[in-house]
């Protein structure tokens, strides 16, 4: 049987954190010292009453991680526990790492935000499907250019499991291929915003063939080795077989927690990488989301200010999605702040940033689902209320 994981975690601002709009006056601001950097006694009663195998965070101010924690244990049933050390899968977050390489590329001037797929893959040009010729960057960015929300038209969903075992670069190729030469636009490209992990593997393997390397490595080079982010890899954080990282979790019909083996098939194909296979420490994640949070703010860091303020704005008016990123309002940030979720149905991870407040919170935990949602979302909006 085929194993039908996605990476489908609606960027949609979450129920808990948007209660903090409500009530903003009653939270008053709490001085950060050095006896309060570690959250675990904050974290522990969250992840016990939401049921989760462990649970991470991290709160970013000033550009610095002031506080971070790790509680719970990496496999249920095991009593190997987490530390602030340990990696976990972020989903869909990786869609903001993909749009911010692509910013690179454009300001190096190998790509344009409106390079189209036409321009992207040329040698594709003849047999592609003419509605999808003039896709832009920046569509595919903002997930107005028309690709799928899934991919079980054909059945490639389930052929691209067939070639999970392959080279990376080489199952993209295949997808790429297949869609654009096989399927028409799920949408007239440029009209309706639809949520797509497609949309970013598209963009992906038109990076890789503009710099003639894989994706991953790609992102390695531009991004995690210049952030210092040495923890950061790809696919299920865990060994085959061993019990060294946090395994991701599902809940079986029962309600209990099911551990779910590490290998190739507990996470998405690489093929849809570039919208979802990252993993990295809770401490690393920090460090991206304050990279975020200075290029917000107007500091040049590997990308210049305008390329930030181009990520960070929504590229069409019918929905809040920006490169990466959903651009929303809460009057706890100070106007906009930034936010994204990912999931791929094992782990569940959420970032926020209000560059208003010099201010963010990461939270990840190794369990998906509604539970998962509710408890990372649950410590948000704790973070926010203890430390802005």
């Amino acid at each position: 049987m085929t194993p039908r994981l996605q990476t489908h975690e609606s960027p949609t601002t979450s129920k808990t954190v948007a209660w903090l709009v409500v009530l903003p006056a009653l939270f008053l601001p709490i001085v950060v010292s050095a006896a309060s950097s570690s959250l675990d006694a904050l974290l522990e009663p969250i992840r016990q009453a939401s049921k989760l195998p462990a649970l991470a965070a991290a709160v970013v101010k000033g550009g610095e991680t002031v506080a971070i924690g790790a509680v719970g244990f990496r496999k249920e049933g095991a009593p190997d526990r987490v530390t602030v050390d340990d990696k976990w899968h972020i989903g869909s977050c990786t869609k903001s790492m993909t749009a911010a390489l692509a910013a690179m590329l454009v300001e190096d001037g190998q790509l344009r935000w409106g390079t189209t797929l036409a321009g992207m893959f040329p040698r594709l040009t003849l047999q592609m499907k003419a509605e999808w010729r003039l896709v832009t960057l920046e569509q595919l960015l903002s997930h107005h250019g028309g690709a799928p929300h899934d991919l079980n038209e054909d059945d490639l969903w389930g052929r691209l499991w067939q070639r999970a075992g392959k080279p990376p670069r080489e199952q993209r190729a295949y997808l790429t291929r297949e869609l654009l030469t096989q399927q028409k636009p799920a949408t007239t490209p440029g009209t309706k915003y639809v949520y797509s992990n497609a949309g970013y593997a598209l963009i992906g393997h038109a990076i890789e063939n503009t710099l003639d390397c894989p994706w991953e490595d790609a992102l390695a080079k531009r991004l995690f080795g210049p952030l210092d982010m040495i923890s950061a890899g790809f696919g299920t954080p865990a060994s085959v077989g061993e019990i060294d990282q946090p395994w991701g979790h599902k809940v079986d019909e029962d309600g209990a927690l099911k551990p779910v083996e590490p290998g190739l098939h507990a996470d998405n194909p690489a093929a849809i990488g570039p919208g979802g296979t990252v993993h990295c420490s809770i401490g690393d994640l920090a460090k991206y989301a304050a990279w975020q949070l200075g290029g917000a703010r107007g500091e040049s860091r590997l990308l210049k200010p305008q390329a930030f303020q181009k990520l960070h704005t929504p590229f069409a008016s019918d929905s809040e999605y920006a490169g990466g990123w959903v651009a929303t309002q809460r009057p706890w940030g100070g106007g906009t702040v930034l936010t994204h979720a990912g999931s791929n149905t094992m782990f569940f991870a959420v970032m926020w940033i209000a560059p208003e407040k010099d201010f963010a919170v990461v939270v990840c935990t190794n369990l998906g689902g509604d539970g998962a949602r509710q408890g990372v979302d649950d410590v948000a909006a704790m973070l926010i209320r203890e430390y802005l």
